[in-house]
């Protein structure tokens, strides 16, 4: 049975809302995997990391462009002609989908975590959201943050912009995926490289409407939660801006794809090639 077609804004806050979840349930399922249940160790986490977004990317890119980041879609909408009527909405679908990913895992492995940390405390709630690392305070975290999504945005735009060198074959949603793993592997000490509001947030109610009640704490009792939410937003805009300041203005002009839109594959055809 073929379902009917759903156009326009729909569609693709339903790609962002699929996307983004298939990033949770391996990011946050590999956590819980390897904190939890001692299974892997933290490149286990930078890996899976890296192939959810892959995923997510291939699964959402061709409808909606793949943004699964409010602070990608927000940069977009500064700096590369997303229109501004839609991000709150993709936000929201990208929050949406990390929260329903983020009770699946709570749910699949509520006996691991049960057993692991029966008071569900601060000791397992980074299996679902980011905390600071020790002695790193929240301005440090923030700064962090600011950082970590800006390389993320700067590199994500130079590998999907239609007038610079793209990766071939429809290879770019791999390239981002790396992009993770490099920033993981780089990033990851001081606040845990959230980079992503909705990858943050999304999990952390998930976490506090089913048993974790100092989710939006960090070990301090300090409200951690707004951390990974503005950090990102303001680091993918400067990340943005700094690729438009020092690469995109000196790339040739040549017709762009969708304003918005990653440009996962090269553009098709004006005209239909004939076919055999």
């Amino acid at each position: 049975m073929t379902l009917p077609r759903v156009p326009g804004l729909v569609g693709e806050l339903v790609a962002e809302f699929a996307g983004t979840a298939v990033i949770i349930l391996f990011g946050v399922g590999v956590v819980a995997q390897v904190v939890a249940g001692g299974t892997g160790e933290f490149d286990s986490i930078a890996w899976a990391w890296g192939l959810g977004v892959t995923l997510g990317v291939y699964v959402a890119g061709r409808i909606s462009g793949a943004h699964l980041n409010p602070a990608v879609t927000l940069a977009l909408a500064v700096f590369k002609g997303f229109e501004w009527r839609k991000v709150l909405p993709y936000a929201l679908a990208q929050t949406a989908g990390a929260f329903v990913a983020a009770l699946i895992i709570r749910w699949n492995y509520s006996e691991v975590l049960s057993r692991f940390d029966p008071g569900f405390t601060s000791k397992s709630q980074g299996v679902f959201s980011t905390l600071p690392g020790a002695g790193v305070t929240e301005w440090g975290a923030l700064r962090d943050q600011i950082i970590g999504t800006a390389l993320l945005l700067f590199l994500i735009l130079a590998v999907t912009d239609a007038r610079n060198s793209l990766p071939g074959a429809n290879m770019a949603p791999l390239i981002v995926g790396l992009i993770v793993v490099a920033i993981g592997m780089a990033f990851a000490v001081n606040a845990g490289y959230a980079i992503n509001p909705a990858r943050d947030f999304g999990p952390r109610l998930a976490s506090f409407l089913t048993g974790y009640e100092t989710a939006f704490q960090d070990a301090g009792g300090y409200p951690y939660f707004w951390v990974p939410i503005v950090g990102p937003l303001v680091g993918g805009v400067i990340g943005a801006g700094l690729y438009e300041l020092t690469i995109g203005r000196f790339l040739p002009s040549e017709e762009a794809p969708e304003p918005g839109a990653l440009a996962t594959e090269r553009p098709e055809p004006a005209v239909e090639p004939a076919r055999a």
